[in-house]
């Protein structure tokens, strides 16, 4: 006797082409923002050598623009992901589940466009409390899954236009044939879904954008929270830098004319001020006041031409950020430190004592902390 499983039935309502194509408008719209700021993200962190020395150091604050954007319309996502995948999941379990060659692809590339999905915002997710429970480099893995979840994306539109265009409005044709007792359901479904929304960002934007750090009851950084009223994300012992030996330690900078310079020598030179971000991959940021002497001192003194670029050594031990590199653009540009201050205060270990890297426009893993050489390039 063969046991026979049965098919599962669906009888709810609102699994329809019109509540799908609502949500799908706004799910389209946050992974839109959310894949542009990330190829910013990506192509700032990690720039092509065809546009390393031609980033932008200005505006001083479009980092932390881009990158609060990009993790706030990726937390956005994750709702609205949920939401669109209970509008269509029924169909998942049709019968047959390949009809002919263009229905067989168009299963696939919905297979596929849902496990990128998933993965894609899931794992950026994680990476926002820096939890990495898989053996792949993440960044890298981040930054290709974003093309195939926009491209299985796009084709996905491409396939569906008719039906999109058919329930895109309340009076569009396909919109008008359904029940018209679900339209108050479906209107009452669309607001908890944008309620939703409206949550998880109130609740988590706050780390980047301060007027609502009130509201920061989700997010893994408060930006009051940590040292010298600047969170650390990585602290001196994770980066296995030991106490630092005033009297010994020296700034070694190479270049045409190489010279080498203790910490009171280096405080000696003229200091300046600059109030710039520190803003995170993570997603928060915050602006603080930095003292320091400006890097385009440091190169002109070592003999650096105008568009050379530099590399900037710390003494971190662990880490794939222990060695930097920065065009010319910020390296010459005049908010660019050398900061030995950090409101007011001697830098604390956590964040880099005796000397670290502020730039303007800049990722913070490339804000390098506890320099000791600086090499014209």
């Amino acid at each position: 006797m063969k046991l026979r499983v049965p098919l599962p039935r669906f009888s709810g309502r609102l699994h329809d082409a019109r509540t799908a194509t609502a949500i799908g408008r706004w799910l389209a719209a946050a992974v839109v923002v959310c894949f542009l700021t990330g190829v910013i993200s990506h192509w700032l962190q990690h720039p092509p050598g065809w546009l390393a020395d031609d980033l932008p150091s200005r505006p001083s604050w479009g980092y932390r623009l881009t990158q609060g954007l990009h993790v706030a319309s990726g937390i956005a996502a994750i709702p609205l992901l949920l939401a669109k995948l209970w509008t269509v999941y029924p169909r998942l379990f049709e019968w047959p589940p390949v009809r002919s060659v263009r229905h067989a692809l168009e299963r696939l590339s919905v297979a596929l466009l849902v496990a990128a999905a998933v993965l894609e915002v899931f794992s950026g997710l994680l990476n926002t409390v820096q939890w990495y429970p898989w053996p792949f480099s993440f960044v890298p893995v981040h930054y290709a899954l974003a093309w195939v979840f926009v491209g299985a994306m796009l084709l996905h539109v491409a396939v569906k236009a008719p039906e999109i265009k058919a329930h895109w409005s309340r009076r569009s044709a396909g919109t008008l044939a359904l029940p018209a007792e679900d339209g108050p359901d479906r209107r009452a479904l669309l607001t908890g879904v944008a309620a939703a929304v409206g949550a998880v960002t109130l609740a988590t934007a706050g780390q980047s954008f301060t007027p609502l750090k009130r509201f920061d009851l989700l997010a893994p950084r408060h930006p009051d929270h940590g040292q010298q009223g600047l969170p650390v994300n990585r602290t001196a012992v994770a980066a296995a830098v030991a106490v630092v030996n005033v009297q010994q330690w020296r700034l070694m900078v190479a270049g045409p004319r190489p010279y080498v310079l203790t910490l009171d020598e280096l405080r000696a030179l003229r200091q300046y001020d600059a109030t710039l971000p520190i803003a995170c991959v993570e997603g928060w940021s915050k602006s603080a006041h930095w003292s320091g002497v400006r890097i385009r001192d440091l190169l002109d003194r070592a003999g650096a031409p105008p568009e050379a670029r530099l590399r900037v050594v710390s003494m971190e031990q662990e880490g794939g950020y222990a060695v930097t590199e920065m065009g010319h653009t910020y390296a010459r540009d005049e908010l660019t430190l050398l900061a030995l201050r950090l409101n007011g205060e001697v830098l604390s270990p956590d964040h880099g004592f005796p000397a670290r890297i502020i730039a303007p426009n800049r990722p913070g893993v490339l804000q390098t902390k506890w320099v000791h050489r600086l090499e014209v390039l």
